[in-house]
């Protein structure tokens, strides 16, 4: 049940934009541009700086002027680490209403936030996300996306103008900051890789409402090929292209499945992952690895990698 005291997104309210970035200035440019300049005007535009950077801090300066809140950090946050200073900032500075962005991803237009927020006033949402598309191809999935019981990998074969309880968190996701007070802030633990769908977890469990807005988009680098097809496509493994990723994504998901609310998915999850190592890639080393890593985040061991 919804907490009956809790607020639904209003554009009546302040919004505080939040990015983090990691030695990507270029990238963070184009991010900024579409922030700055959307038609429903936030109010703050928080940039933590994983990489500490000068020329991170002028472009903030430069682009931002009077709303520019920088915060830079000399130990690497991660995501999740960025985004809980990000989120924990925003809320200190009296947002009621905090807009995710990253440095590689932006708004598709100038029009992102004010139609967030027409949908979120008429469905009466906590929290909504945009359509996250291919920066490179605005009419395909950044990530494959379930519809029912059938994976979407382009913009056109999503059905409606609104997905109820489905959310990509952090990539031009609006969420209230009174849901904030009952879902809380990214878990730094996680670093990177998993901390947007562990946060997920805690929406679902919450009782707030959210959901996907299919009348506006985000765009993003691509994602969908690191998500691995099986049984003919209908479900999916994630192997991500470089070990470190791999080392991250698997070990967090290890901690997120042993979670309430996700343990019942865990039968799937070993035999999704076993078929894809042992049958389809025939690679016994690998689920090993895999199994490690699973076990290693069951069990909280949060260390990273040595080298």
């Amino acid at each position: 049940m919804i907490p009956m005291s809790t607020a639904f997104l209003s554009r009546s309210g302040s919004t505080a934009a939040v990015i983090v970035t990691h030695k990507r200035v270029d990238l963070l440019r184009a991010s900024l541009e579409q922030v700055v300049n959307q038609t429903h005007p936030v109010d703050w535009v928080v940039v933590v700086d994983n990489g500490c950077e000068d020329e991170v801090q002028s472009l903030v300066a430069e682009l931002a002027g009077e709303r520019a809140v920088y915060l830079p950090s000399r130990t690497n946050l991660g995501g999740a680490g960025g985004f809980a200073y990000g989120f924990l900032t925003a809320l200190a500075l009296g947002a009621d209403a905090i807009w995710c962005a990253d440095d590689d991803g932006r708004p598709a237009d100038e029009h992102v936030l004010s139609l967030l927020f027409d949908v979120a006033e008429t469905h009466r949402l906590h929290e909504v996300s945009p359509v996250v598309c291919n920066i490179n191809d605005s009419d395909r999935l950044a990530f494959p996306l379930r519809q029912g019981l059938v994976w979407r990998r382009k913009r056109a074969e999503l059905e409606g103008d609104f997905l109820e309880g489905i959310a990509s968190l952090f990539n031009g996701a609006l969420i209230s900051a009174e849901a904030m007070e009952i879902i809380g802030v990214p878990d730094y633990r996680l670093f990177i890789r998993g901390d947007e769908v562990e946060y997920h977890r805690r929406l679902v469990r919450s009782g707030l409402s959210f959901g996907t807005a299919l009348t506006t988009a985000y765009l993003h680098p691509d994602g969908s090929e690191e998500f691995k097809p099986i049984l003919g496509g209908k479900m999916h493994t994630q192997y991500p292209d470089n070990e470190s990723k791999r080392y991250f994504t698997y070990r967090n998901r290890g901690y997120i499945m042993s979670q309430p609310g996700m343990r019942k998915l865990l039968p799937q999850e070993y035999a999704r992952f076993a078929w894809f190592f042992l049958i389809q890639r025939r690679d016994l080393a690998g689920f090993r690895e895999w199994l490690r890593l699973h076990h290693q985040g069951r069990k909280e061991r949060f260390t990273r990698p040595t080298s």
